[in-house]
């Protein structure tokens, strides 16, 4: 498989591991954003959040909860920001699920995640409703 991250939870490939668990690994990313920056992925190949068996998604979350204090300490950072590109359109360069831990430092400049929008949608309280439930209802 070609996949980057099935090569490094196969040890195909070489990477600095910081975390695993049984159906999860976390290690530190080859291109950080920050120094401790740390990447978790189910150990099975899934392309996004949407495609993981519960039993997985309650893996990897599990490890995403062990290693971030863990990162935090390492480093020395003030927070961390939490992250999951979920699908080409959002930034995700590596088609296999992957949750992005980075150390966020006091004046590092960085903002939060709404930096990422310009805009915000207006939307009315009917297109709010109808939104909530097309979520609730599964869109099927």
């Amino acid at each position: 498989m070609s996949c980057i991250f099935c090569r490094i939870v196969d040890g195909d490939l070489p990477s600095r591991t910081v975390y695993e668990n049984s159906e999860a690994l976390a290690f530190l990313d080859a291109n950080p954003l920050a120094a401790g920056h740390t990447l978790v992925v189910p150990r099975a190949h899934h392309e996004t959040v949407g495609d993981l068996p519960p039993e997985t998604a309650g893996a990897v979350f599990e490890a995403v909860s062990a290693v971030t204090p863990r990162v935090e300490r390492a480093v020395d950072a003030d927070a961390t920001t939490v992250a999951v590109n979920n699908g080409e359109a959002a930034g995700q360069e590596v088609p296999h699920t992957h949750v992005h831990v980075v150390p966020r430092f006091e004046g590092d400049g960085n903002g939060p995640i709404h930096r990422l929008f310009s805009s915000r949608p207006s939307l009315s309280d009917a297109e709010l409703d109808d939104i909530a439930a097309a979520i609730r209802d599964g869109n099927e």
